[in-house]
């Protein structure tokens, strides 16, 4: 409690008064004796001795009255110290006054008991609780609040200044006293054990989808069929049996289950082995049978709950299947997503996703394309494909594009070379701002990450949002989007959208210029067919053929100068190979005209190397440090990159880390790598 001079004072006034009275009544009634001299003579004498016995009393009383009410509140005054005393250290909460090092002044019986130590009064605070060591000193006036463990019991701990500093300075008291601190214990354990309980109890919903059921069943005869989900079933309902969970059918390939959350970790810590367990059932199924889980965590509701999941399983299978995704409020997780996609044969998606398209571009007024950042042949190449559809419906249209590097530059100059009337295709982000409205439809290519299209500000400024991409979804997908196609098993965006011109309601007719554009950009994405490709990868090549594509002039288009191919040999000597599957080089030539795509050209290189699982190219670029990874199929690079902010595709993909060198870039890859492989996320 802070002590206040002034009310001390005052209430010694107070008591002086209150003895003093008298004196000032004699000294009245001495007035009137005088008075009554002046009429009765004899009168007055009478007053005048019972006066004098009057005074008398009145300074006995104010004398010894006042000295003995005074010891007798000073013997009140310790004695409610001494109950005082006795209460505090019998008081319940463990409660110990300390220096700011730590040495105990002085404790109540409840901290010795939690203590449970001999002469706790000679021992640091710190030998008892390890965990203060740093919490004691630079004290403020506001509280301090930290949580220790003892035993099995969990405390938080209330530390605040004993005194205030003006007061002990003040009373010189500061040589004896120091700057204390007061220490509370309150214990939780109990508390704890039943918010624990309650967050066990806490039902979890999830969805649960196979991934390909119909192209398996489909795969072989139709008694197998039956057999293989029959099979299926048993080993998911097995499964989600050794968790208690409830679970039922919703259709033949899709399942709704709920379970406590206390089992979450257990799934969590052995990876939710159920993906590979029905990876495992084969009857002579062609294809290997994937499921994908999506599970909402939300305390507020179960609704909310299963919105989550809701959700989560559309990122899932947005991101290619064969995998579980955990969504809470602020938090994604991701488990499995080891196996390649399964390419649909069916194009009924295309079609319908085309037919939903041309509706939108018919009611709008202008059209705006855009990629992402640094944007390469496949982004542009899409961009050009959109921007075909657009002309046909007489649409106003322009391609959003910043920095133009050598890998697109002979594609622009060709596509403004062939330009109608001399209109500009081509328009930068600020350009673009201004051109838009909220009746501006935009149209975002071969990217699904807000901050990572060419110009973010554009999100916010239209109402229609269609979203086209190949890319595995991440956290932060464009979520407002009015059309959105994702299909992460296809090679390319360009191929998506070679698929969309087939199917488009108006009679679409695309220049030799703009088949070369999008074949090129299946043509670098696949590194020449040789990765990610499928038979609707070869079926959009054919297409983009027929309409005048030509493999002898793109060829051409791309060679390389011998400045960049020098450059990409440096890289490439650069190479060291990392815990025998992990190939690692470094572009740093800052006279590169693309360093980024130079680095992207290096990781495709490198995977040429015998018994290499994944390549990693780091570049150093406009004060960042660009990552581009590789793989065949043996390594979900994705995953990896995930892990440091970036994200793509199974076998390519890609981060970007600022303030680090390439070094130390280069360390924070292989840090995840070694945390992947301990973790069984990498096996080979």
């Amino acid at each position: 409690m802070k002590i206040d001079k002034k009310n001390t004072g005052s209430i010694s006034g107070r008591f002086r008064f209150y003895f003093a009275w008298p004196l000032f009544l004699s000294v009245f009634l001495l007035l009137v004796n005088i008075a009554v001299y002046t009429i009765n003579q004899e009168s007055a004498i009478v007053m005048s001795m019972f006066l004098a016995v009057y005074i008398v009393f009145a300074v006995t009383v104010y004398i010894f009255g006042n000295i003995g009410l005074k010891t007798e509140l000073v013997r009140y005054a310790m004695g409610f110290a001494k109950v005082e005393k006795a209460r505090l250290k019998e008081m319940e909460v463990p409660y110990v006054i300390t220096d700011t090092k730590g040495n105990i002044n002085w404790c109540n019986d409840a901290f010795s008991d939690i203590a449970n130590s001999d002469n706790v009064e000679r021992k640091s605070i710190f030998d008892i609780f390890p965990e203060l060591t740093n919490s004691l000193a630079d004290i403020g006036n506001d509280d301090r609040e930290e949580f220790v463990r003892k035993g099995d019991n969990e405390y938080r701990v209330v530390i605040r200044k004993s005194m205030n500093e003006d007061i002990i300075e003040k009373s010189g008291a500061g040589d004896r006293l120091g700057a204390g601190v007061s220490v509370f214990f309150y214990d939780v354990t109990e508390i704890n054990e039943l918010l624990q309980k309650k967050k066990d109890n806490q039902m979890i919903v999830g969805l649960l989808y196979i991934d390909n059921y119909e192209e398996a069943v489909e795969s072989i005869d139709e008694v197998r069929g039956s057999l293989l989900s029959a099979l299926i079933d048993r080993k998911i309902t097995k499964f989600m049996q050794s968790i208690d969970a409830v679970m039922r059918k919703l259709e033949k390939d899709k399942y709704i289950v709920i379970f406590k959350n206390k089992y979450l970790d257990r799934l969590k810590k052995d990876r939710f082995s159920l993906l590979d367990e029905v990876k495992g059932v084969n009857i002579g199924n062609d294809l290997v049978v994937t499921l994908s889980m999506g599970i909402g965590i939300a305390e507020e509701s179960y609704t909310q709950s299963f919105d989550f999941a809701r959700a989560a399983i559309d990122m899932a299978l947005g991101r290619g299947g064969d995998q579980v995704v955990i969504k809470e409020k602020d938090n994604i997780g991701y488990y499995g997503g080891k196996s390649q996609r399964t390419e649909k044969t069916t194009r009924v998606k295309a079609r319908v996703k085309a037919h939903a398209l041309g509706e939108l571009i018919e009611a709008t007024e202008s059209v705006l394309i855009m990629g992402h950042k640094m944007s390469d042949v496949d982004a542009v190449g899409a961009a050009i494909g959109v921007y075909r559809i657009c002309k046909t419906f007489n649409k106003k249209a322009h391609i959003v594009i910043n920095d133009i590097s050598t890998s697109v530059a002979p594609i622009i100059k060709r596509m403004e070379a062939a330009a109608e009337n001399g209109e500009s295709i081509f328009i930068t982000g600020d350009k673009a701002l201004a051109m838009a409205d909220k009746d501006t439809m935009l149209m975002v290519v071969d990217v699904n990450r807000r901050s990572y299209v060419e110009c973010e500000e554009l999100l916010g400024k239209v109402n229609t949002i269609v979203l086209l991409d190949h890319h595995r979804q991440g956290a932060d997908v464009i979520s407002n989007a009015v059309l959105s196609y994702i299909e992460p098993y296809a090679s390319s965006s360009c191929e998506m959208v070679a698929e969309i011109l087939q199917y488009i309601d108006a009679e679409v007719k695309i220049t030799p210029v703009e088949a070369d554009a999008m074949y090129s950009g299946i043509m670098i994405d696949t590194n020449n067919f040789l990765t990610k490709t499928g038979v609707r990868t070869f079926e959009a090549a054919a297409f983009l053929r027929r309409n005048g594509a030509d493999v002898t002039r793109i060829r051409k288009a791309f060679r390389t100068e011998m400045d960049e191919f020098k450059f990409k040999a440096k890289a490439v000597s650069t190479a060291e190979v990392y815990r025998e599957f992990f190939a690692f080089a470094e572009c740093t030539d800052s006279d590169a005209k693309s360093p980024t795509i130079l680095g992207a050209q290096v990781a495709n290189e490198l995977m040429g190397i015998s018994n290499v699982k994944a390549s990693f190219v780091c570049t150093l670029y406009n004060k960042k440090i660009y990552i581009s990874a590789r793989s065949i199929d043996e390594l979900n690079v994705q995953l990896v990159m995930e892990k440091l902010g970036g994200g793509g595709h199974m076998s390519v993909a890609g981060a970007q880390l600022e303030n680090i060198t390439i070094e130390e870039a280069k360390e924070r890859v292989k840090a995840v790598l070694d945390s992947m492989m301990a973790s069984g996320e990498i096996a080979f």
